[in-house]
């Protein structure tokens, strides 16, 4: 999930990769449309049975370690379990993975697996680079096991485009030792009671010492703009009960400029430039380093403090409480799934191994190499630690409260948008009617070509 901090270029390529993707895949004569190659239902079952001949199916995806190692083992279980089906898993470079996507698609040569984050589902979908797996999921997919937050992220025009891999959360992560040395009641670790907006201001006004360095709130990873920045701060809009477009996807104006949304957006700016209990620039480090409040964050960050700063340690320095609220408690969610492209020319063996990997059994390994926050329901109730603090608390959020990111081709636009807007609240302390009606014109502009 740190990796959503470089996910804004990533996004950009997109857009521009598969504009020139639908340029390249005219249809020709006979040829079937993207996705007719998706099973009907009971298709799946037994790819190349008893022809006793070896397809191979190729699988891109990006680095990052842990998770290469973690898929390496489920290949060479999966490949012992089928004999008849080779995976070819290629390990690209984070900053080279999505020009290497599109590029091959545009080609014709796409793999025929593709790790796929989520923020780029629509674009990718909505010029049929990738198939729907709907029959696939209908047949042994274990639809109803998904959270339902998960699968709207995966959803386009009422067809299913990925299969998850892990889900992402957020929290409230807190200094216990400020806290208790200002005389702040510690906040409950009961996912279901998440602070108000006001209690968490009202802590980090006790905190807040910048004559000393230290100070009361950090809301959304700093002022910078980019995925990771919208992420972590557009449920400050939804926990107001805004929203960024219209049910359908295709509608900006009544929406993000609507009073709940502009309410969510000054109270964020007070944050900076009225109470002054966020820094506009953060010293490095400084929640580990005791110079920092209130921070959000995720369960990868457990292990992080771990390793870099061990004597930091979870219950003693500080601790977790679920994401505060506000008219409603909402957090974010979406991570990295796989999905199926337009030129697997196996897309019955292709969604076999797909399944072995974000299926029920799968679902759990992933989780015990990865310590990935889970997709499956099942999973959660199987692993006990999952139940328990401080997981249950990113468990819990998932499946109650989980609002996904808007799912459409235009999101490279929104996200550039939308981290922009709350950076001009933050930083300059812009007018929020004139900030929000200049991101709305740029949002309604992308959003054009799509209605």
């Amino acid at each position: 999930m740190l990796r959503l901090r470089r996910t804004m270029t990533a996004l950009l390529i997109v857009c521009l990769g598969l504009a020139l993707l639908s340029a390249c895949s005219t249809k020709r004569a006979g040829e079937e449309s993207p996705g007719a190659g998706a099973a009907s239902p009971g298709a799946s079952a037994e790819p190349n049975k008893g022809d006793g001949k070896k397809v191979e199916i190729r699988y891109w995806r990006h680095d990052f370690a842990p998770e290469v190692q973690a898929l390496q083992k489920m290949i060479q279980s999966f490949e012992a379990e089928n004999p008849n089906i080779k995976v070819k898993m290629e390990v690209i470079p984070y900053g080279d993975y999505e020009t290497k996507i599109r590029t091959a698609l545009a080609a014709g040569n796409a793999p025929d697996v593709i790790g796929l984050d989520g923020p780029t589902l629509a674009a990718y979908a909505h010029q049929g680079a990738v198939i729907p797996l709907d029959a696939y999921f209908e047949a042994d997919g274990n639809k109803e096991d998904i959270a339902a937050p998960v699968l709207a992220s995966l959803t386009y025009k009422n067809q299913i485009f990925a299969a998850p891999l892990n889900d992402a959360s957020i929290g409230m992560f807190y200094n216990k030792k400020l806290f208790e040395k200002n005389g702040i009641e510690l906040p409950s670790k009961d996912p279901n009671q998440a602070w108000t907006w006001e209690q968490v201001l009202q802590a980090a006004q006790k905190i807040n010492d910048p004559a000393n360095k230290v100070y009361g709130i950090d809301p959304g990873w700093g002022l910078g703009e980019g995925e990771g920045s919208t992420f972590v701060k557009l449920p400050f809009i939804w926990q107001a009960g805004g929203e960024i477009l219209s049910p359908d996807g295709t509608e900006v104006k009544g929406y993000l400029d609507s009073p709940e949304s502009k309410r969510a957006l000054s109270f964020f700016s007070s944050l900076y430039n009225e109470y002054k209990v966020a820094p506009k620039e953060i010293p490095p480090e400084a929640f580990e380093t005791g110079k920092l409040g209130i921070v959000v964050n995720g369960p990868w960050a457990i292990s992080g403090f771990a390793t870099s700063h061990p004597d930091f340690k979870l219950g003693e320095d500080w601790d977790i409480a679920p994401l505060w609220k506000d008219a409603k408690q909402v957090t974010p969610n979406g991570s990295w799934n796989m999905a199926i492209t337009k030129d697997s020319k196996q897309p019955d063996a292709a969604w076999k191994f797909v399944n072995w990997v974000t299926g029920v059994e799968g679902a759990k390994f992933w989780y015990q190499e990865t310590k990935n926050l889970p997709a499956r329901l099942s999973t959660a109730s199987a692993i006990p630690e999952l139940t328990e603090y401080p997981m249950n608390i990113f468990v819990e959020q998932s499946s109650k409260f989980a609002h996904p990111r808007p799912v459409t081709p235009a999101y490279p636009v929104i996200t550039t948008a939308v981290s922009k807007l709350f950076a001009d609240l933050g930083v300059a302390g812009r007018n929020v009617d004139e900030a929000v009606a200049e991101a709305v014109a740029a949002i309604d502009k992308a959003l054009e070509k799509y209605r």
